[in-house]
């Protein structure tokens, strides 16, 4: 799916890239034009694209981008059509590609196109309350209502039957039908993407957008940042409680219950069917399997397969948990 939240500066020549790196440019390679930067998954020969750990690998493996951001470890997992760009640190490296070609998606200032809902036509009706804002671009579905002090930012899409709560910001986002965000929300701001620096640290730009799906609840004073490079999902008919945190790049599956203050680190994909107790904390760069069952109060720091039922810190089998307990 095209961003329509951020405008690609590209295409740039692949010797732009090279220099922008200090890589030196081999004379066999042809000054070809790069398009975009991506993940390995979406990627294709047009694409620049990033690999920095062998969790990745079989990604890496199948990738069609035209060329690849790697360590020298690692460069030999990448297709023969893919040519490694070698550098020491892959991820500052990539940063600084991004924002050559989104150079509008570093900061998260405030939308300044925003006027009072009542001076837009939509195609249809809207419900609203009292000092509703709405910036450029927005297209908002069929019976939807919309609370006081609310802020819709420009280019955000909002389906049918939709509710939206009051004090609630939500931009770089695509809202389903039937979708439920309630009061205190905010939604599509970059995610916590830096390195550190003594002087300035040096931030990560955020391309990707939100997601919400159909039928999904997203509950009081939560907050769901955007992708880094990928889009952070929320599944059909998920509901989360009050007080979550979804960072960049979280997926979550359909039919999925999320219980309050619980927090997912970026990255990190839970699957369908699954029930995450309260308070209970998700490390980054996880895959969490279906018909997952965790404790509140967990920490998960590694994968969960499908049908696990874990608890405690680090989580365990629910059965180990509770025999370790006595």
């Amino acid at each position: 799916m095209i961003n329509p939240f951020f405008t690609n500066k590209g295409p740039f020549k692949i010797l732009e890239i090279f220099n922008l790196l200090s890589i030196p440019f081999s004379p066999n390679h042809s000054n070809f034009d790069i398009n975009d930067i991506k993940d390995l998954n979406t990627s294709d020969d047009k694409c620049i694209t990033f690999f920095h750990s062998k969790k990745y690998k079989s990604l890496a493996n199948k990738t069609k981008a035209a060329c690849c951001i790697t360590l020298d470890k690692l460069k030999e997992e990448l297709p023969k059509s893919c040519i490694p760009l070698v550098v020491k640190d892959v991820l500052i490296s990539t940063a600084k590609v991004t924002e050559k070609f989104y150079p509008n998606s570093i900061y998260d200032n405030f939308d300044s196109s925003v006027v009072e809902i009542n001076k837009k036509k939509f195609e249809f009706e809207v419900n609203f309350g009292c000092n509703v804002l709405v910036g450029e671009n927005v297209k908002i579905g069929k019976n939807c209502f919309i609370g006081h002090n609310t802020i819709i930012e420009k280019n955000v899409i909002i389906g049918d039957n939709c509710s939206i709560g009051s004090n609630t910001i939500i931009r770089n986002t695509i809202i389903k039908n039937n979708v439920s965000i309630l009061d205190n929300c905010i939604i599509g701001k970059k995610g916590f993407g830096f390195f550190p620096n003594e002087v300035s640290n040096f931030k990560y730009p955020h391309i990707g957008m939100v997601i919400v799906n159909d039928f999904a609840e997203i509950g009081c004073a939560s907050t769901i940042d955007r992708g880094s490079m990928s889009n952070t999902v929320i599944g059909k008919n998920t509901y989360l409680d009050n007080q979550i945190h979804i960072a960049h790049n979280v997926q979550i599956g359909d039919n999925t219950i999320i219980a309050g203050q619980v927090g997912i680190a970026g990255s990190t994909k839970i699957g369908s069917n699954v029930k995450i107790g309260g308070q209970a904390g998700i490390s980054g760069h996880l895959n969490i399997g279906n018909n997952v069952e965790i404790g509140g109060g967990s920490g998960v720091i590694r994968d969960l397969p499908d049908n696990s039922k874990v608890m405690g810190y680090p989580a365990k089998k629910f059965r180990n948990f509770l025999k370790d307990s006595r």
